[in-house]
């Protein structure tokens, strides 16, 4: 038959207490030392039994491993610390900037008119003076906008004008060397050709019906006309 369970609570019982104390505390050192040995773990272990003895159990130093546990434990509450002081710093940063925020979204809608019925007759004053203000640079800068805009369309002119010119001395020059190429060009002679002559016709065919002179040909027989 198996081990029965035993209900966790006090021994009542002196002599059972102590036989129970020893092999529960030799069982702990026991799975202490496995411990350290096959995960590669730091281990210390102190019990002190109910009469004020000792027993402990290190695979280093129990005063090393003391130490360690003492700087851990600091550097946790340190973290736990400066965690804290950062998340009340942004919660006070965190307010100072929605403060920010509902000042300037009060003072847009003043500038636009709106929600000064709560303002003073000082307050009102110095919008109007912001207002003069901020008119006066926004018609600087309008005013400087316009006078660049001039100066470009100026430059611009004359960057227009000198292109014009250019192309007409372009085209004079083409029309040049056109009036050139047609100039080499051979012209026929016209005063070997003989010209004719609609009146000098006329003039033949009468005298051919009269009984004029007739038209031989140096290797045809002469022909009379009329």
């Amino acid at each position: 038959m198996g081990r029965g369970k035993i209900e966790i609570k006090r021994i009542e019982n002196t002599t059972n207490r102590q036989v129970t104390f020893c092999k529960r505390r030799n069982g702990l050192l026991k799975k202490a030392y496995e411990l350290s040995i096959l995960c590669d773990a730091e281990v210390a272990l102190i019990v002190f039994s109910s009469r004020g003895r000792l027993y402990e159990y290190a695979n280093s130093s129990i005063k090393s491993t003391i130490e360690r546990y003492k700087k851990t434990c600091a550097g946790n509450s340190n973290t736990n610390s400066i965690i804290e002081t950062n998340a009340h710093y942004y919660q006070q940063e965190a307010t100072k900037l929605r403060q920010q925020i509902q000042i300037l979204q009060n003072s847009n809608r003043h500038l636009m008119g709106d929600s000064i019925e709560s303002l003073s007759v000082k307050e009102l004053k110095q919008l109007e003076n912001r207002l003069e203000r901020g008119l006066t640079r926004i018609r600087s800068k309008k005013h400087e906008m316009l006078l660049a805009e001039i100066e470009y369309m100026q430059k611009r002119e004359i960057e227009l004008q000198r292109e014009h010119t250019f192309l007409r001395t372009k085209i004079a020059d083409i029309e040049n060397e056109d009036q050139n190429q047609q100039n080499l060009i051979p012209v026929p002679e016209y005063d070997q050709i003989q010209t004719y002559d609609s009146r000098n016709y006329f003039h033949n065919v009468n005298m051919m019906q009269e009984g004029g002179p007739s038209y031989s040909h140096p290797d045809h027989t002469a022909l009379h006309l009329g």
